[in-house]
């Protein structure tokens, strides 16, 4: 059975329309790989066995027409899911009430035939580069468990990887679904700002930060990314921030005009050798795929860190220490305290609040400039492989995230599949990103580098 868990979703779903298979035999076993796995990595909070199962059973009786049918999913526990409890990892939320609805894309993915079988840990209220919280403790990495699986997605790439689930739903708001599908060697794609919809999600839609949020799908195929981002798409009638933009459909002939430009210093701080050795592999790789491959990093892509520093920390943290209390999360996790920690330096007043906006437009003005000799760039997703549990605060490694943060703040699509191992066995992903609405663009990269590069490859669990 671990040679049919390691398939993509969408092909499980076609074993099951074969008949090869049958969902109640595809969810058990996926139940029982959760359930066997979960002790070293502590990745799901709550595992769906009895509601997974009778949903399983109406699969197989009714034999509905759905691109997932009978095909398991993972939530992390920011989103909700009807009848279970969403504690977004902080202690004001662990006694909630359970959701009385699903989030609009687990309800999307329901509609397509998906069954929820876990929801998956996350920082305390999401901010942190590591998946701890008061509640349920840290998630482990799967391929090395005295290092993080990342942060905020950090479960739900854990569990993904291990083949507990073959894919799922993450959120980031700077990096927070390609930070650890780059640690846990799985892929994602955080989709353009404004592509899909946020109802259902702690925190939900609004305030100034609203355009660096997006929800995103993980898996360990690029494949399935493609499948579920159609299933996805658009408006629920309550996120009024979705744009309805059509999604341009996979085409063999995407790759052949592409300009491709990457770096491995983003001026704040270098990649390490593995890391960087990974990157130029992969634009390597794509040499005699596309247009052209250049090393060229945009001119003003150093101030990534400070812009995205300063719009999160407009107001020290404040908003976000009110919001704990009055939820009653009376103690935090220190992980977000060093969060706030950092947010506090960047406090200003409304003269400062339009100074950042002011600068946040002239860094999108540059890097859409960039636009004009290039179709993709390619970076590494952080400086580093998978770093040691609770290391992430530390100010020599924390601004080795804003690989990521650069497209939270642009809100371009950004994909991340893996593409190499480093020397002690880590997973390294890299990150491509495209224009905005060309989710179809970074997920052609991802895919072809997947295949010249390896992709996802089963820990040693």
């Amino acid at each position: 059975m671990l040679d049919i868990l390691s398939l993509s979703g969408t092909r499980q779903a076609g074993l099951i329309r074969e008949g090869s298979i049958s969902a109640v035999e595809l969810i058990t076993a996926h139940l029982d790989r959760v359930e066997a796995v979960n002790p070293a990595l502590n990745a799901a909070v709550e595992i769906l066995r009895d509601s997974a199962l009778e949903a399983a059973r109406l699969v197989d009786k009714t034999k509905p027409a759905g691109p997932l049918a009978g095909v398991p999913f993972s939530i992390k526990d920011s989103i909700e899911v009807q009848g279970t409890v969403c504690s977004a990892g902080t202690l004001g939320y662990r006694n909630n009430p359970p959701s009385k609805r699903d989030a609009t894309l687990v309800g999307r993915l329901r509609a397509a035939g998906g069954i929820p079988v876990a929801r998956t840990n996350l920082p305390d209220v999401l901010f942190a580069f590591e998946s701890d919280n008061l509640i349920f403790g840290r998630t482990n990495n799967p391929y090395n468990p005295t290092r993080t699986s990342g942060g905020s997605s950090g479960g739900e790439a854990a569990l993904i990887a291990a083949c507990g689930s073959p894919f799922g739903l993450g959120s980031d708001a700077a990096g927070s679904v390609r930070l650890p599908a780059h640690y846990c060697g799985i892929a994602t794609i955080k989709p353009t700002s404004g592509r899909l919809a946020r109802t259902g999600h702690v925190p939900p839609s609004g305030g100034w930060i609203e355009t660096l949020w997006q929800i995103g799908p993980m898996a360990r195929h690029v494949d399935d990314l493609w499948t579920m981002m159609p299933i996805l798409l658009g408006s629920d009638g309550e996120d009024r921030t979705v744009v309805p933009m059509p999604f341009v459909a996979r085409s063999e002939d995407t790759l052949r005009g592409l300009r491709v430009a990457y770096f491995t210093d983003n001026g704040i701080l270098a990649a390490d050798a593995d890391t960087a050795a990974t990157v130029r592999k992969a634009a390597s790789s794509l040499q005699a795929a596309v247009k052209s491959v250049s090393e060229c990093r945009p001119s003003q892509i150093e101030r990534s860190y400070d812009l995205e520093m300063e719009m999160l920390g407009i107001d020290g943290g404040d908003g976000l220490r009110a919001f704990l209390t009055s939820i009653g999360s009376h103690q935090t996790h220190p992980l977000l305290e060093g969060w706030l920690s950092k947010l506090d330096r960047h406090r200003t007043d409304i003269a400062g609040f339009a100074n950042y906006w002011a600068r946040l437009d002239e860094f999108r003005a540059a890097m859409y400039g960039f636009l004009n000799d290039f179709d993709v760039l390619l970076s590494p997703v952080s400086f580093s492989p998978a770093v040691p549990h609770g290391t992430s605060t530390n100010d020599k490694i924390f601004p080795g995230f804003s690989y990521t943060m650069t497209h939270n703040l642009t809100g371009w699509p950004a994909a991340v599949v893996r593409c190499g191992t480093s020397h002690d066995g880590l997973p390294i992903g890299v990150q491509i990103a495209a224009a905005p609405w060309r989710e179809d663009i970074a997920l052609t990269v991802a895919e072809y580098l997947e295949s010249t590069c390896g992709g996802w490859l089963a820990p040693p669990l």
